[in-house]
């Protein structure tokens, strides 16, 4: 049996659809929560400040705690991206996936995969995030891929779903494989901490008869769909150009749509498609970051109040809080109310929670009896914090710091922004060692 305690901290516990911050101790034994002490703030400011060094003791010492992060739209396969040489245009989304990401995902072998992995695993633990969505591409090295994300992740106590993105614009060949490295990891490799899905490029490269192959394999193993939609209006011409029908009347088309589907992006949609989305209680994973860097644009925020809105990264980073925070003031920038960009940011946080449980049950709200999953942030409440101005605190206030610590199932995976049992220095040699190969192979691509 192991014990740990965490003493004086703002324990943001959620009942229904309220974040109720608690000030006291939090006991775990193994992976649960175990017991909740509250204790009187005010009496803790008074009190002399207890700085023996005691064995699975920690004190957060006023700092607020809260269930942890939740990246829904994330690619370990792009990390290794940074500072390459690119040849050729970059003046549309098109030219950009051609002469940098389908280079890149072409150039990938599985070391590289590895990497790219443990360099995303490391930089999620540090930003609180523990539970990944990751779609990932190596269309040179299929079979494998997936399992060797896997194991990273399972190797640094992170919890994931993973999907392969099927595509046929490498031809039948890697369709073929794609198909089977999706079949393959979900029956072998699934479990309690790492999931499935069935992943898919985007509409513009995914024939009529792959979408019939991907509802044949989602009807017999009920894995729902993992797939970038209209991130750029590319996708919807190309798609009615090519195939007949906008992306959305696609998968609608081929009942891919469930309330398990994950499409990302979802900007270049009219009224009529967003009702679609919502009919099948689909999630839109929103990724402005993203969007901004490749000038696609941004989603109406008028016209997505009633889809489930989930928030991801797109490969660009790991820093899922700066993504809700860019959200929150995209969303005044469009003309949103301070109230409606609340109300927006609250039905996400709320949103996110439930459909996270339909992977992981399990996923904690920090009551007694749930996992001891929990972020313990560089921010002690400047002002009382309570459940009318909890979000308030986390916008403008927790927001803008960054974790001290993070627990998974009861364990500490980083301790004061050091992460625990790992040699981070190490770790870093190797991936640029193998950044360094990807570079000089992409470079005469």
């Amino acid at each position: 049996m192991s014990k740990y305690k965490i003493e004086n901290a703002w324990i943001c516990k959620i009942k229904g659809e309220n974040v109720l911050p608690v000030f006291g101790d939090l006991e775990i034994i193994d992976e649960k929560i175990s017991k909740i002490k509250r204790k009187s703030f005010s009496s803790y400011l008074k009190t002399p400040q207890d700085k023996s060094n005691r064995k699975n003791v920690y004190d957060a010492k006023g700092s607020v705690l809260t269930i942890p992060l939740v990246n829904f739209h994330e690619h370990f396969y792009s990390r290794l991206a940074k500072g390459l040489e690119i040849k050729g245009e970059t003046d549309s989304f098109i030219s950009i996936l051609e002469n940098l990401w389908w280079k890149l995902d072409r150039a990938l072998t599985l070391d590289a995969v590895r990497f790219s992995a443990e360099m995303g695993v490391l930089e999620s633990i540090k930003n609180g995030v523990t539970y990944i969505f990751d779609h990932h591409a190596s269309p040179s090295y299929v079979k494998g891929s997936l399992a060797v994300i896997s194991r990273i992740l399972e190797k640094y106590k992170v919890r994931g779903v993973l999907a392969f993105e099927i595509s046929d614009r490498n031809g039948d060949k890697i369709t073929d494989a794609s198909f089977s490295e999706t079949e393959n990891f979900y029956s072998e490799f699934s479990n309690s901490n790492i999931q499935a899905m069935l992943g898919l490029h985007a509409s513009f490269t995914v024939s009529d008869n792959t979408l019939k192959r991907a509802k044949e394999l989602s009807e017999q193993t009920g894995l729902p769909i993992h797939i970038h939609l209209c991130e750029d209006k590319a996708d919807r011409t190309e798609s009615k150009k090519n195939y007949g029908n906008f992306p959305a009347q696609r998968l609608a088309k081929f009942g891919l749509l469930n309330d398990k589907t994950i499409l990302a992006h979802g900007i270049h949609l009219n009224k009529k498609e967003y009702e679609t989305i919502s009919k099948y209680n689909s999630a839109i994973a929103l990724n402005p970051d993203s969007n901004l860097n490749n000038a696609v644009g941004l989603p109406n925020f008028n016209l997505i109040k009633n889809i489930t809105l989930l928030s991801g990264t797109d490969g660009m980073h790991a820093n899922l809080l700066r993504t809700l925070k860019n959200i929150f003031l995209l969303s005044r920038h469009s003309g949103l109310s301070f109230d409606e960009s609340f109300e927006l940011i609250t039905k996400m946080f709320f949103g996110q929670l439930e459909f996270v449980k339909k992977y992981f049950p399990d996923f904690t709200g920090l009551s007694e009896g749930e996992r001891a999953d929990f972020v313990i942030w560089d921010y002690v409440p400047p002002t009382p914090i309570n459940k009318n101005n909890f979000f308030g605190h986390y916008l403008y206030g927790i927001a803008e710091r960054s974790p001290k610590s993070v627990f998974q199932g009861g364990k500490p995976l980083m301790i004061d922004k050091i992460l625990v049992n790992i040699d981070e220095e190490e770790i870093n040699k190797s991936i640029f060692n193998q950044g360094k190969k990807l570079a000089r192979k992409f470079s005469k691509m």
